[in-house]
């Protein structure tokens, strides 16, 4: 069992023809389920950034748009996976097992990150001796 997780948001766009990551924060987590729980209170805000209540008092008149129908909804996407059981059972079981857990969806312009992955792994991996393949 992995005791301790690194976990990551990251937001994806293009700018100058570059693909830019801007991090939305980063936990180390004590805790497979303080990993889990980070993740999707990370999912959560940003699916309430990006669609939020249209009755929240702090939002001026006419701030939210509609969007066509056949748009990506990232926040419904991020909000049914938070909200899927057999999902986060997934993720448990592939970070208990060591291995990086990478939670991504997008729109037209962003793709949004979401990862996870065990300390003692990347412990393992820096202590492995590298494979050296020579070149003729």
């Amino acid at each position: 069992m992995h005791d301790e997780f690194l976990c990551h948001v990251t937001a994806y766009g293009v700018c100058d023809g570059r693909r830019i990551g801007v991090p939305l924060g980063a936990y180390r987590a004590p805790t497979l389920a303080l990993a889990l729980w980070w993740l999707r209170d990370r999912a959560s805000w940003i699916a309430e950034r990006l669609d939020p209540q249209p009755d929240t008092p702090h939002l001026p008149r006419g701030a939210l748009t509609p969007v066509a129908d056949d748009a990506p909804d990232v926040p419904r996407m991020l909000r049914a996976w938070c909200a899927d059981d057999v999902q986060q059972e997934q993720v448990a079981e592939e970070l208990a097992a060591g291995h990086l857990v990478r939670v991504a969806t997008s729109d037209e312009t962003t793709e949004y990150e979401l990862m996870a992955e065990s300390v003692d792994a990347l412990r393992m991996q820096r202590a492995a001796p590298p494979l050296v393949v020579p070149v003729a």
